[in-house]
C-alpha cells in the first residue's frame, strides 16, 4: 500500500488514526508519526464532511463513498475534492475503518494542464506569425531612416534617425526571440525571493499607490531557471495584476513548495508555487477561456501579448501558468519544477 497512488487511511472505529500510507500523507499534509492515535477532526480542521461519512460507516457498518471538499494543506485557501469510501476493515484484531481517497482535483488539474498545453501550442504558432508580419516591415523602417540619415546635415537631426535606427533594432531583436526554436533558456541557480524582490521595485516605482503584500515560504530553495525570462514573464504577471486594480489596490506575492505534483504531464518531487494575487475586479467571463491567446485582453487599451508572452516564457522553464479568478480576488500561478541543474540539462 506504501506504493499506491491512493491515499489509505486506517482508523479505529472512535475515528483515531492507526496507520496512512505516503499518498495519504500528502493529500493530507501530515505524516504517519504525527497522525498516529490522533482523532481524524483534530488533525484536519475543516474536513468535518470526511470524519462524518467516516462517522457513518463506523456505525452503520456499511461501506459509503461520495466527493468530499477538504483544505488544501500545501496551498493557502485552497481545496481538495477527494473521492472517498470508507469502509469496515475486520477479520484482523479490532474491527476498523478503511478510507480510500482519490485525488480529482489532480485529475482536473490535469485537464486543465492539457487545455492550457494546446493552448499555449496554437499562441505559440500565432505568435510567430505575428512576428514575422512586424519583423519584415522593420527592415524598411530601419533601411528609411538610415537613408534619411544621410541626407541630413544638423546633428540634431540625425539624433532622431538614430532613435528609429535603436527601436527598429530593439523590436527586431525582440521579434528574432519570438521566433527563435524555443530560445534554449540560460538557465543558472536563481533566488526566486530576490528575483520577486527586483520586479516589486520596479513595479513599486511604476503605481506608486499600490500595495503589494509579500508572503514567502522560507523554505522554497533556488531553482534552475533562466533569470531574463523569467523576470520578464513575473513583470507581465504583476503588470497586469496593478493593472486590474488601477494601481490603487492590493496585490500579493506568494510562494509555496508543493511535494509529488505532476507538471506539464511529467512528476516532479518537488514544484515551486508561485502566485500574484489582486483584489480587482475578474476576469471578463467572455475571454475567460482563451486569456492565453495572443491578442486576447480585458482591457480597451491592452495589447492581449503579456499573458501569453508569460505562458511561454514560462513553459520554456518546464513549467506553467494556471489562474483562477472571480470578482474581487485574481490568482495567477506559476509552477516551476525544483531539479538538480544535471537533471534539467
Amino acid at each position: 500500500m506504501d506504493d499506491l497512488t491512493t491515499g489509505i487511511v486506517l482508523l479505529t472505529i472512535s475515528g483515531e488514526v492507526n496507520w496512512l500510507n505516503p499518498a495519504a500523507e500528502d493529500l493530507l499534509g501530515v505524516s504517519l508519526q504525527r497522525a498516529a492515535r490522533k482523532s481524524l477532526v483534530g488533525l484536519l480542521p475543516g474536513s468535518e464532511n470526511l470524519v462524518e461519512l467516516a462517522d457513518r460507516a463506523g456505525l452503520e457498518r456499511q461501506s459509503f463513498g461520495r466527493a468530499i471538499k477538504i483544505p488544501a494543506p500545501q496551498r493557502d485557501g485552497g481545496e481538495l475534492e477527494l473521492a472517498v469510501r470508507v469502509s469496515i476493515l475486520s477479520g484482523v484484531g479490532e474491527d476498523q475503518l478503511l478510507l480510500e481517497m482519490f485525488n480529482l482535483t489532480q485529475r482536473q488539474q490535469l485537464d486543465r494542464e492539457n487545455i492550457l498545453l494546446a493552448q499555449h501550442g496554437a499562441s505559440r504558432q500565432m505568435i510567430r506569425q505575428l512576428a514575422h508580419e512586424i519583423r519584415n516591415p522593420l527592415g524598411g523602417l530601419r533601411g528609411a531612416a538610415q537613408l534619411l540619415e544621410r541626407e541630413l546635415v544638423e546633428p540634431a537631426l540625425r539624433e532622431f534617425t538614430q532613435v528609429i535606427i535603436g527601436e527598429a533594432d530593439r523590436l527586431a531583436a525582440l521579434m528574432d526571440s519570438l521566433l527563435g526554436p524555443g530560445s534554449k533558456p540560460r538557465a543558472r541557480m536563481v533566488n526566486v525571493h530576490l528575483l520577486l524582490e527586483h520586479v516589486a521595485t520596479i513595479i513599486e516605482s511604476e503605481w506608486p499607490d499600490l500595495a503589494i503584500q509579500r508572503d514567502y515560504d522560507p523554505s522554497l530553495p533556488d531553482i534552475f531557471v533562466d533569470r531574463d525570462q523569467l523576470t520578464q514573464a513575473f513583470l507581465n504577471l504583476m503588470r497586469n495584476a496593478s493593472q486590474a486594480v488601477a494601481g490603487a489596490g492590493k496585490v500579493v506575492v506568494r510562494t509555496r513548495v508543493l511535494s509529488n505534483q505532476l507538471l506539464n504531464r511529467s512528476p516532479f518531487r518537488l514544484v515551486a508555487l508561485i502566485e500574484i494575487e489582486d483584489n480587482g475586479p475578474g476576469v471578463p467571463e467572455d475571454i475567460a477561456d482563451t486569456l492565453f491567446f495572443p491578442l486576447v485582453s480585458g482591457r480597451d487599451e491592452g495589447t492581449g501579448l503579456g499573458l501569453s508572452l508569460a505562458q511561454d516564457l514560462v513553459n520554456r522553464q518546464q513549467g506553467l501558468i494556471e489562474y483562477e479568478s472571480e470578482p474581487g480576488r485574481t490568482v495567477f500561478t506559476v509552477n516551476l519544477p525544483i531539479v538538480e541543474p544535471s537533471i534539467a540539462g
